[in-house]
């Protein structure tokens, strides 16, 4: 009985020692992030295909890429954000952040253009505070989020979504300037 007994005890011991060294590790990878600009906001991250990685890069640099771009709109509280940015000035945002950040290098494939392109499909997300669904206060701080999909030869390769903090969506450059960094660094994992 004594021995069944302990056998009891060091299950459940083993049971919640397991849950929380489960969480524990959960909580870990969440706060480990790739590169520090991720660290200003919350970032998530998901690498599909590293074996594209080197090419969509060099086609990055090598100014071989074409943008995708949208603005989604909140639906239940009036939208504010084309009060300060439109889809075009968002675009040369981005364009901005690439020459900084990728170093865009002339190449032969300038003169003569790649048929190859990588897909920057984007968008912009307005926060509605307004919806019903929001299940915290926590939910309503961020004034929005960008959400960053790299494709080459019809193939997901990075995701990125990062929020943007202030209304008025000046810092959506340098969200941008941190996603270019963001996939630029992939490289090297």
């Amino acid at each position: 009985m004594n021995k069944l007994l302990s056998l009891i005890l060091l299950s459940i011991v083993l049971f919640f020692g397991y849950g929380i060294y489960q969480k524990l590790d959960q909580a870990k990878i969440k706060k480990e992030l790739r590169v520090s600009c991720q660290k200003k906001t919350t970032t998530f991250e998901n690498i599909s295909n590293k074996e594209l990685i080197p090419k969509a890069i060099e086609l990055l640099k090598s100014n071989n890429y074409k943008v995708i771009s949208r603005i989604e709109f909140s639906k239940y509280m009036e939208t504010k954000i084309l009060n300060h940015i439109s889809i075009e000035q968002a675009d040369n945002f981005l364009e901005n952040s690439i020459k900084k950040i990728a170093k865009i290098q002339k190449t032969q494939d300038e003169i003569n253009p790649s048929n190859e392109k990588l897909i920057i499909d984007y968008y912009i997300y307005e926060n509605d505070k307004e919806d019903k669904g929001k299940k915290s206060e926590k939910a309503k701080l961020y004034a929005g989020y960008l959400v960053f999909e790299f494709k080459l030869e019809n193939k997901l390769i990075y995701k990125i979504q990062a929020d943007y903090m202030k209304m008025d969506t000046s810092d959506i450059p340098e969200r941008m300037d941190c996603i270019i960094k963001s996939f630029i660094t992939l490289k090297g994992e």
